[in-house]
């Protein structure tokens, strides 16, 4: 029997986290305990091993990896070596089997969404949680580009940055399996993302709540300046507000999305209600409960639901936070993130 590589979320758990990918299996564990996340479905690592297999592709950048002149100890080098073997992978076709079991399921998706052609993004699921540092495709529509979007997330394993590590570790630069999200796309009015514990202090007593308008990207990205609220942690309760500038916001067009200058009374109002923070608060408590350790869980405010039920969760993993901070650190900090609004 062929083994099977392709889940709904409903399928997964945290166990599975070698199987589809840490954000996959994190998202079937939410799923799993009754936190709202979107309808989706994961391809598993093996799913990027038989597509490797099947087309070639693997014994081709095998290949030229070993006919390559260009110097692997130079960013140049590494540059083109990731272009090349970027290409490779992008250029296969999708094997017909592969690509009629995706369509079938993407159909599917359609019709627990009660759409034609629905909107999805497909995201990076690695093993290991690697930020930022593998590509994600937002407002995917229709099965021909899903078939081409999820390609460019397994091509992006061979980006700069993931072929100089596996060079320092002495790893196969012509492999690196990862899973692939493919998630109904939110139509958010508001998005960002929740630390239970603060990221800067280390204090497990509040939670940091970052928010732009419209998807979230702008905030995991850093590109601008989000709203920010203090939670206490006991009482859900906003102790803390400061007002972002929030010059630019990531919106959806007909296909994909555009970063655009936000509208000057939007830039200037804060994108949630206490009541909202709180919601996404009480989610936040909720994970770091069950997983065991403080949370950095992104979110979106689905503007085609009411309040409770529009908040929605994307991804959730482990916080990365500093050490306790002396108070007049802390006092610096907080000196200079008041001087950033």
């Amino acid at each position: 029997m062929a083994e099977k590589w392709l889940y709904w979320l409903e399928e997964l758990g945290k166990e599975q986290n070698d199987l589809v990918g840490k954000k996959c299996a994190n998202l079937g564990e939410m799923a799993r305990i009754g936190l709202p996340v979107p309808h989706g479905f994961a391809l598993s690592l093996g799913a990027y091993n038989l597509f490797m297999e099947q087309t070639g592709a693997t014994d081709e950048m095998r290949a030229h990896i070993k006919s390559s002149r260009a110097s692997l100890d130079t960013i140049a080098g590494i540059n083109e070596l990731s272009q090349a073997l970027r290409r490779i992978v992008e250029s296969k076709p999708m094997p017909p089997e592969m690509a009629a079991t995706i369509l079938l399921h993407y159909d599917e998706l359609c019709e627990r969404c009660c759409a034609l052609d629905v909107a999805v993004s497909t995201r990076s699921a690695g093993a290991v949680s690697h930020p930022g540092q593998y590509e994600t495709h937002l407002n995917v529509k229709g099965g021909t580009d899903l078939l081409e979007r999820i390609k460019k997330v397994w091509g992006s394993s061979f980006n700069a940055t993931s072929l100089s590590f596996r060079k320092k570790k002495g790893l196969a630069l012509e492999s690196d399996p990862i899973g692939v999200a493919v998630l109904k796309m939110v139509n958010a009015r508001s998005a960002g993302i929740i630390f239970t514990a603060d990221p800067n202090t280390g204090e497990m007593g509040r939670m940091i709540v970052e928010a732009n308008w419209g998807l979230g990207e702008s905030v995991v990205g850093g590109e601008s300046m989000p709203d920010t609220y203090v939670v206490d942690k006991r009482t859900f309760e906003v102790v803390e507000r400061r007002l972002g500038t929030k010059l630019m916001c990531v919106l959806p067009t007909e296909r994909g999305v555009v970063e655009q200058q936000t509208s000057q009374d939007k830039s200037c109002t804060f994108c949630l209600s206490d009541e909202e923070v709180g919601q996404i608060a009480k989610a936040g408590v909720r994970l770091e409960q069950h997983f065991g350790v403080p949370q950095d869980a992104e979110w979106a405010v689905d503007n085609d639901l009411s309040f409770p039920d529009n908040i929605i969760l994307l991804q959730t993993r482990n916080e990365v936070m500093a050490k306790k901070k002396e108070p007049v650190d802390q006092l610096l900090d907080m000196m200079t993130r008041f001087a950033k609004t």
